[in-house]
């Protein structure tokens, strides 16, 4: 086991715990959390979803990237090598036991409609923003409540985490001059948080873990931490948090 990131979710996990983040998700899914590695299905391989694949399956996950044309993908396959596949967005919500969602905020409804009952139980990444212009009146009315919030209600019977919502796309696969770009955190189910705090190690960042979903307004769109490129210190200071450990 490396122990360096061994520590970094060790480090996660308590920083959930200082964040008011209740500790124990349901036994039947806690085995997630330990594995080395993780079947990842994706919702949506645009720049944000396939980069996050590509980078994911050189960490050693295996990757299920999903389009309505899954044939259109396979450039995106290749680059991201045989643990990768492509697929319908049915088969990577039934395919993975983490689902990234990266489509238009507007969208999100209806990928609830359609694939929850394909996730339920499972830790479910939304990096989603909403955008009025794009995703007409619902956008404003995620952005009043907060989107973890919103989102939580779009896809019910999930371990939702919110995060890489405040980083653009180009920004993966970026080779630090100095210490990583920090990615903030949200979720409900520490153990999902945990989880998701070890892919965004495998990623390429540092997790920045904030609280629960209805802290996650606090990086959405439009603030002070939206796609800044901050470090993780840089992120706690300006979230008003403590330093880490």
């Amino acid at each position: 086991m490396n122990h360096a990131l061994s520590r970094r979710r060790f480090l996660a996990v308590a920083g959930s715990a200082a964040a008011g983040i209740a500790i124990g998700a349901s036994p039947a899914n806690a085995s997630l959390v330990f594995r080395g590695s993780h079947r990842i299905g994706i919702i949506g391989s645009g720049a944000m979803g396939g980069g996050l694949g590509v980078a994911w399956a050189r960490a050693g996950h295996e990757i299920l990237f999903s389009s309505r044309n899954p044939d259109e993908l396979a450039d995106l396959v290749a680059s991201a090598g045989s643990r990768a596949r492509a697929g319908y967005p049915q088969d990577a919500a039934s395919f993975g036991d983490v689902v990234l969602i990266a489509v238009p905020y507007g969208a999100l409804p209806q990928v609830g409609r359609d694939f929850t009952h394909l996730m339920q139980g499972k830790v479910v990444i939304d990096c989603g923003n909403p955008r009025e212009d794009r995703d007409g009146p619902m956008a404003n009315d995620a952005i009043e409540r907060g989107t973890g919030v919103a989102s939580a209600g779009y896809l019910p019977g999930v371990r939702l985490v919110r995060a890489f919502n405040a980083i653009a796309a180009t920004m993966i696969g970026q080779e630090p001059d100095g210490d990583r770009i920090g990615i903030p955190i949200a979720g409900d189910d520490a153990d999902a948080v945990e989880l998701v705090s070890g892919l965004v190690v495998d990623a390429g960042f540092d997790p920045v873990v904030v609280g629960g979903l209805a802290r996650a307004r606090e990086f959405d769109r439009g603030t002070p931490v939206y796609v800044r490129g901050m470090t993780a210190a840089e992120l706690r200071e300006a979230l008003g948090m403590p330093p880490a450990p």
